[in-house]
């Protein structure tokens, strides 16, 4: 017997099209959120216009200064050194007293040659009143024209005599007062060599006993080496009338310390020599720069520069805006369809804590200033412009490598 259940046969094809509806929902939904997504803003990049200023370039040489006078204080009389009388390292002006050799036997000396000099006065005196009786006796026929000449020669022996004593009465002199060192020039002096109480030994040929050494301290020269093809473009400059001083007159040059970016000393060049040195190609060049603050010491390193170009318009951009591909140096700027361009520049010296571009850029150029580790070239971007400003008191220096820190 057979048996049909229709009610449950019903409920069986609800719950079927209850699943299949379900099925049909969740696929639609899938297939509505399977669509593209939302593409990402480009990224803000803040751009400025290089800085446009009027310029020299300079060349920088490394320097050694020199004193503008040196003097070795050596001792021209012998004896024993009786005092000292400055402070090791102390600065001293022309005519101060420096040591004492022992004067006593020096004026010994001066005192005999005083005495013999007298003498001979006296022998001068004599032969000339012998001399003067002679000539008249002669002329009355008394003496022999033999014995007036021989009164004669003993009145030139006498004044030969004179003459002698009185040159050994100077050099007497000059002995006792070299026993007074004195410093011949204003500067500073080095420690002293030779103690009070030890003898001292004079010579020529430089053997005698060196005491001290002295040395001029303002002005001082600054002496620097430049290559002949550097030499050469100057006289082309100086033939066109292009550097700061014309061709005319002194050759304005700088200074800086080795410890310092600042070239704060201002000089000029005094002397250029007369030949390039043919082993090194190099001409040596002097400039002249004064010291009152004694901040210039001779013997130490310095980095000197001059004018090495006429007056032209640059352009200034940070030092950071500049990014390194292998061997070339690049700027990213943002052209008129907003994205990213490379330009390739030839970076000059810093002005004013920003770097000069040579050439590779145009002042009308949007140059990127910052997020320079993710663009890229032909990235689209939004520009955020800014201008570029000057930093008063950053150092200016004639380096044309910049340093290149992280962006962000």
């Amino acid at each position: 017997m057979v048996v049909t259940d229709f009610p449950s046969s019903n409920v069986c094809k609800q719950a079927l099209a209850f699943v299949l509806a379900f099925l049909l929902f969740a696929l639609t939904g899938c297939q509505r959120s399977a669509g593209p997504e939302a593409a990402p803003p480009p990224p803000q990049v803040t751009v400025g216009h290089p800085l446009a200023r009027e310029i020299v370039d300079y060349d920088e040489f490394t320097a050694r200064l020199g004193a503008v006078n040196s003097v070795e204080i050596r001792a021209l009389v012998s004896g024993y050194l009786q005092t000292v009388n400055f402070k090791d390292g102390a600065e001293v002006r022309k005519g101060d007293l420096l040591f004492v050799i022992d004067p006593r036997p020096y004026q010994a000396a001066l005192d005999l040659a005083q005495a013999a000099l007298d003498r001979t006065i006296t022998q001068v005196d004599l032969a000339s009143n012998n001399t003067k009786r002679a000539v008249e006796l002669a002329q009355s026929k008394a003496i022999s024209a033999e014995e007036l000449d021989t009164r004669s020669k003993e009145l030139a022996t006498a004044q030969a005599a004179q003459k002698i004593a009185q040159a050994d009465l100077e050099t007497a002199q000059l002995n006792l007062a070299y026993t007074h060192i004195a410093a011949p020039i204003d500067g500073r002096l080095s420690r002293a060599l030779v103690t009070a109480g030890n003898l001292i030994s004079a010579g020529n040929n430089g053997q005698s006993t060196l005491l001290t050494t002295l040395v001029s301290i303002d002005p001082v020269y600054a002496y620097a080496d430049i290559d002949e093809a550097t030499f050469l473009k100057y006289q082309q400059l100086d033939r066109q009338g292009l550097r700061q001083d014309g061709g005319r007159g002194p050759i304005p040059c700088e200074l800086a310390l080795g410890n310092s970016s600042l070239f704060n000393h201002k000089g000029e060049i005094d002397f250029i020599d007369n030949q390039i040195d043919s082993a090194t190609g190099t001409l040596r060049v002097r400039g002249v720069f004064p010291n009152p603050d004694r901040s210039l010491v001779p013997g130490e390193f310095g980095r000197f520069r001059v004018t090495g170009s006429g007056k032209y318009t640059g352009l200034l951009i940070p030092d950071y805006a500049i990014s390194a591909d292998q061997d070339k140096k690049i700027v990213y700027v943002v052209g008129p369809d907003k994205t990213i361009q490379v330009r390739q520049v030839e970076p000059g010296q810093l002005v004013d804590g920003l770097r000069v571009i040579r050439s590779g850029l145009q002042a009308n150029d949007w140059v990127a200033l910052d997020r320079l580790q993710i663009i890229r070239p032909d990235m689209p971007v939004t520009p955020k412009e800014t201008e570029i400003q000057p930093q008063k008191d950053a150092p200016n220096d004639t380096t044309s490598d910049p340093a290149h820190p992280s962006s962000s």
